[in-house]
């Protein structure tokens, strides 16, 4: 899947120009955690979370830095403070440097950007920079809940156990030196040593996957058992 086939459109934007508390009932109306701030053509010039409005003065959150913090702190990170809990313009408190991706982003890509920048929004752009949707990790949430089962048809014992270890195999985890399996009317046995519960986990889990398992029996060992 794409970032096409999750993202919200049309989004909900606002210009440089609007007021902190525009955004803050804008956000309370739509339901939503944050908003693009866009020029008149429509491109991304940043974005505007509750995270920016956690420390203000309307609400008298805004930060009051101990003597010894001061002392840490320079005047021009004190001064970025006082700018983020007292300015009444979007333009001043919008975070600017913002990760964005193409309509055609596979999810995974998506997801990768959400987990690098510690962020939970991406706004999508296309060729021209204008902006187009935006995918949240709850739209990603969305395509996991919606996605159907893929038709597969069952597969014989003796085909389980060879795709089985074809999955395996392609693993850079998995030691399979000692490692076994019998398969019976889709019951799949795994036998041998995995050296830790996340490998092991990882075993069970490949062997779930496959067409036609019904079920899986765990004997794997966390200590090495030789095999004669």
């Amino acid at each position: 899947m794409q970032a096409r086939d999750v993202m919200m459109s049309p989004v909900v934007t606002v210009g440089p120009n609007a007021t902190v508390r525009q955004v803050a009932q804008m956000l309370l109306e739509h339901r939503i955690s944050a908003v693009p701030v866009v020029d008149a053509d429509n491109k991304v010039l940043g974005i505007v979370s509750e995270g920016d409005l956690l420390h203000r003065t309307e609400s008298s959150t805004e930060r009051s830095p101990s003597w010894w913090l001061r002392l840490l702190t320079g005047d021009a990170d004190l001064a970025s403070d006082y700018v983020k809990s007292h300015s009444i313009k979007v333009q001043d408190i919008m975070t600017r440097d913002i990760a964005s991706a193409a309509p055609e982003t596979p999810l995974h890509d998506i997801a990768m950007l959400l987990e690098e920048h510690q962020i939970k929004r991406v706004p999508i752009v296309n060729k021209e920079g204008r902006l187009v949707g935006i995918v949240s990790r709850a739209n990603l949430l969305q395509a996991i809940a919606s996605a159907r089962p893929k038709l597969e048809i069952s597969l014989p014992d003796s085909a389980i156990r060879k795709r089985f270890f074809e999955e395996i195999r392609k693993q850079p985890w998995a030691h399979t030196f000692n490692l076994n399996a019998t398969v019976q009317d889709g019951v799949i046995d795994i036998w041998g040593f995995a050296p830790s519960l996340a490998e092991r986990t990882a075993i069970r889990v490949a062997a779930e996957t496959i067409p036609g398992v019904v079920a899986v029996n765990d004997h794997l060992l966390e200590t090495p058992a030789f095999v004669y």
